[in-house]
């Protein structure tokens, strides 16, 4: 019998890794979203059950939650029951699914905005906390685009869990 993971490990091992899995980057999103306020260990302890109730991730499904599936979440004990952050993963999901036809996916989006020059994808250090980061310019653009809960720090870290920036600390 396979030992079951937990939502920690999941996400550690996850961390840092390049992806262009779509459904992964949205796993991660709604990791980021959930931990502003929180240790990151509490919101990704949660990945089992993030995974559960937003059907593994799938934004045209999530895309499709009303009034009454979000109060159901509201509700459930496993969950962080932060109205406004459950409710901004489901407005991520539309928003998602409105990148197309201009981007294949999430995926497709967040990595077109990867520097091209040599070492331009490496922070070295703690992460910044300015208004001239990567994240800073990816999270106003995805506001445009009717994302939510998607701050500079926030977007910067998904940005380095996802690998598409990399993070050197010193």
């Amino acid at each position: 019998m396979t030992e079951q993971k937990n939502g920690v490990q999941i996400y550690h091992e996850l961390f840092g890794t390049e992806t262009h899995d779509p459904r992964v980057m949205f796993e991660m999103l709604t990791v980021n979203v959930f931990q502003p306020g929180l240790n990151w260990r509490v919101a990704a302890s949660k990945l089992p059950v993030f995974d559960k109730v937003f059907k593994h991730f799938d934004v045209t499904e999530i895309a499709k939650f009303d009034e009454q599936d979000l109060e159901e979440l509201e509700a459930n004990p496993q969950m962080i029951r932060n109205p406004r952050k459950i409710r901004a993963v489901v407005q991520n999901a539309q928003a998602t699914l409105n990148l197309h036809p201009e981007f294949k996916s999430l995926a497709d989006y967040l990595w077109s905005f990867k520097p091209t020059h040599s070492d331009a994808d490496i922070i070295k250090g703690p992460l910044p906390h300015d208004s001239h980061t990567l994240g800073t310019l990816v999270a106003k653009d995805m506001k445009k685009r009717g994302f939510t809960f998607v701050g500079p720090t926030t977007i910067e870290l998904l940005l380095v869990s996802t690998g598409i920036l990399k993070h050197e600390p010193e």
